[in-house]
């Protein structure tokens, strides 16, 4: 079993959100961005998780509480281990509430993600 390696992600403050990487498409990573980018994707990358992320995104409140998402197809402690992962990697944001914890997404963190992927306009190439 590997070591967990929570990475550092930069956390902006509410309103125009400032990515932390040029878009790909403008540079090379330096090695930095390269493994904080890295952790955002791989906590994406397993299909339980990226699943979470949506019911935690697309909730209509905005947040949701661990029981409006654990219905996945695992079981909650799974679910649990997965949420963890997500937020290790910057891209949940969690509050206790009594028993139950809600989860929000990171947006921040998303727009970091995007503006990375970012391409030139269409034609361009």
């Amino acid at each position: 079993m590997s070591n967990p390696m929570t990475v550092e992600v930069p956390v902006l403050p509410a309103g125009p959100v400032t990515p932390c990487c040029a878009p790909i498409t403008s540079a090379e990573l330096s090695p930095a961005d390269a493994a904080k980018m890295a952790a955002m994707f791989k906590a994406l990358s397993d299909p339980v998780r990226l699943r979470l992320f949506s019911k935690v995104a697309s909730h209509p409140a905005g947040e949701a509480c661990v029981c409006d998402v654990a219905d996945v197809g695992v079981s909650q402690p799974t679910v649990s281990h997965h949420l963890k992962k997500l937020r290790e990697a910057g891209l949940l944001t969690s509050q206790r509430r009594g028993t139950w914890v809600y989860y929000r997404v990171e947006p921040s963190v998303v727009a970091a993600m995007s503006a990375l992927l970012d391409t030139p306009a269409a034609g361009a190439f």
